[in-house]
């Protein structure tokens, strides 16, 4: 491939069904060379194994591919912290389909673990996933992959996946959506500020002059959607989405620089495209929970607009929501400006593949 060409959607998509091979290959070999009940392993293998594109493993495998073709020995090792990084975010989704989350009865088109396991054995297994993952990712280190590098990354793991991440926006999409437990809200009240999560904005209980309420319990839909201002608008949305979902697809991007050892330009502009690939990954999903097709996706459409959910069809429109995906993934093309290969063509490649999805 020529340098600064973008790979087209079939060379994507057959990377990315090589790499998924590779993936669940390699996921195979470490859940079996661990020792588990057999009935939690039952049902951390039943949502790792349910299907999926493995963008955020293919992201970290790719970025660690961008700065020089890594040894065979090296490769092997950043194959295995990408591992890591799906047993997280599958960990997630066990958790985000509960009853006490987004209440999720299917998840690609299987029912979600806690439907076919139960509550107790679904949260288990989405626990196990997780400490598994950093297990998996500290070992990694040896004479191709230096300690310090594994653990430069495995804190940038931690911090994306955590309160300042993952874990955090998901409390704020529910804070936003109403789907909480009341004491949700009423335990984030003003500190929501004060923790410096959304800056700039005034708190639940400064703005209704209702201490410790949070915003969505008294409020109807309309203000919700921030239409009038008072509730969750564009900026707090967007800092929403970079926490749940865009900081674990950032990450990617960033560790595989890491473990590479890429220069802190190759490493900066990685991350950039991380972030912009994020936003659009996000809004994308948005758009297709309204205009997707269920029996491509794998689950009902329209969940987000039941629950009232913030989010960017419903501040912005369909129309809008996708002209904001498109310029995401134009940023993310942009920031790969100068980096040559393979790697990097597929990476631009795969920021239009992302908007142009159907699942």
């Amino acid at each position: 491939m020529n340098a600064q060409r973008a790979a087209s959607a079939e060379e994507v998509g057959k990377a990315l069904r090589t790499e998924a091979a590779r993936i669940e290959a390699r996921l195979d070999a470490c859940l079996r060379a661990g020792a588990c009940p057999a009935g939690l392993l039952d049902a951390m293998r039943y949502s790792l194994f349910a299907g999926g594109k493995r963008v955020r493993p293919v992201l970290c495998v790719l970025s660690a591919r961008v700065p020089v073709p890594p040894d065979p020995d090296l490769a092997d090792a950043v194959l295995t912290f990408a591992c890591a990084l799906e047993c997280i975010h599958t960990y997630s989704l066990i958790h985000d389909d509960l009853p006490a989350m987004d209440d999720d009865d299917f998840r690609r088109g299987k029912p979600s673990c806690h439907k076919q396991f139960g509550e107790a054995a679904a949260i288990l297994a989405g626990d196990a996933l997780l400490t598994e993952a950093f297990a998996l990712a500290a070992g990694c280190a040896g004479p191709a992959l230096p300690a310090g590098r594994v653990l430069r990354a495995v804190a940038a793991t931690a911090k994306a996946a955590g309160p300042a991440g993952m874990v955090g926006g998901q409390f704020l999409d529910m804070l936003y959506t109403g789907a909480a437990n009341p004491r949700l809200g009423q335990a984030a009240g003003a500190r929501a500020v004060q923790g410096g999560i959304l800056p700039g904005r005034a708190a639940a209980g400064t703005r209704s002059g209702q201490s410790g309420a949070a915003p969505r319990f008294a409020q109807p839909a309309s203000v919700r959607a921030g239409q009038n201002g008072d509730g969750p608008g564009l900026e707090d949305l967007a800092a929403m989405q970079a926490m749940k979902t865009g900081a674990m697809l950032r990450l990617p991007c960033e560790v595989g620089a890491v473990l590479a050892g890429a220069s802190p330009e190759t490493a900066g502009a990685l991350a950039r495209y991380g972030t912009a690939l994020g936003a659009a990954f996000q809004i994308t999903d948005d758009i297709l929970d309204i205009a997707g097709d269920a029996a491509l996706l794998g689950k009902p459409v329209g969940s987000d607009g039941a629950a009232r959910k913030c989010t960017y069809p419903a501040l912005l429109g369909l129309q809008k929501s996708r002209e904001s995906a498109e310029q995401h993934a134009e940023t993310a093309v942009t920031a790969l400006d100068g980096l040559e290969g393979e790697s990097a063509a597929l990476l631009r490649g795969l920021a239009a593949y992302v908007v142009n999805r159907v699942s």
